[in-house]
């Protein structure tokens, strides 16, 4: 039986799990593993190792790991848009990129009305084609995931890039560092999480939730739920609306309403998580060093 990688919570979460499904450790050799995408077609899970500045891709197929680009501009969050796309946060070049599908590289944003972008860490695209992203300063905080600068912003944002124009506008400018963001099923809430206790004592360790209006115009933004181990980083909603998100001790899942039902526990710190396999019933974990995966009893609602 595999109870001991998990914590119930509150017995709903016995609808998430199986009790007998463990977690498996699928590699290991990572300094920071971050930002895990899924792509059905290549049945592989690309992923960061933003430390060691490169991508790496495990393939479904026959469990093997192996580098997807090195060096990757010390990227971090990744994601796949509407055509399947690869859309990467990079921390080095302080940009976020698309890799089309002839392997060439479009870049999506990398200044702000012609200031640099401090770092953009997560990304998410919306379903009519817009990409939103956070811009915390981790990549330009030191020379261990980026390049140490100065910002020419001064501030931490949230961002939208709109699908029509291209241009890139403010969403949100209220966060001490803003980190992991996805979208309700419908699309009609954003979860946005905030981990500047990383930089402030007593910090903001919480994911806020906001009502997203026409033209990505975002109202509310409310406290949604705050971590009991460590902080919150990146995170993704299964078809029901529950949130699955990093912390220090695993995966935490939540219900729609913010109440914690359950844990998947991790013997390392997690950064991000991403549902994957062909029914998306499959949650595959960026911890620290290592890259995790564990059978659940739910389906991924997306991986945008």
């Amino acid at each position: 039986m595999a109870d001991g990688d998990y914590e119930f919570i509150d017995p709903a979460f016995r609808g998430c799990v199986r009790a007998s499904a463990n977690v498996e450790k699928l590699w290991t050799g990572c300094r920071w593993a971050e930002g895990p995408a899924w792509f059905p077609a290549l049945r592989s899970v690309v992923w960061s190792d933003i430390p060691n500045d490169r991508m790496l891709r495990w393939d479904e197929t026959n469990g093997q790991v192996g580098v997807f680009r090195q060096p990757a501009g010390f990227s971090n969050g990744n994601t796949i848009d509407r055509q399947g796309r690869l859309v990467t946060c990079e921390h080095g070049n302080r940009r976020a990129t698309r890799t089309e599908h002839d392997g060439s590289i479009t870049v999506i944003a990398d200044d702000y009305e012609g200031k640099r972008l401090n770092s953009p860490n997560d990304a998410v695209v919306k379903s009519d084609g817009s990409i939103w992203f956070t811009d915390p300063a981790y990549g330009i905080d030191s020379d261990y995931e980026g390049h140490k600068s100065a910002s020419e912003i001064g501030a931490c944002h949230v961002y939208r890039v709109d699908p029509a124009d291209g241009i890139v506008r403010i969403v949100a400018d209220d966060f001490v560092r803003p980190n992991g963001l996805a979208f309700s099923p419908d699309e009609k809430r954003l979860y946005i999480a905030d981990t500047g206790m990383s930089h402030v004592v007593d910090g903001p360790r919480h994911i806020r939730v906001f009502d997203v209006g026409a033209e990505g115009k975002l109202s509310g933004g409310a406290v949604w739920a705050t971590c009991d181990a460590g902080m919150f980083d990146g995170f993704r909603l299964d078809s029901d609306g529950r949130v699955w998100t990093s912390a220090g001790d695993g995966v935490h899942c939540y219900q729609p309403d913010g109440t914690l039902i359950g844990k998947v526990r991790i013997p390392e710190r997690v950064a991000n998580v991403v549902f994957g396999g062909a029914r998306l019933n499959r949650l595959f974990i960026c911890g620290t060093t290592s890259f995790y995966a564990v059978m659940t009893m739910v389906n991924g609602d997306k991986t945008f």
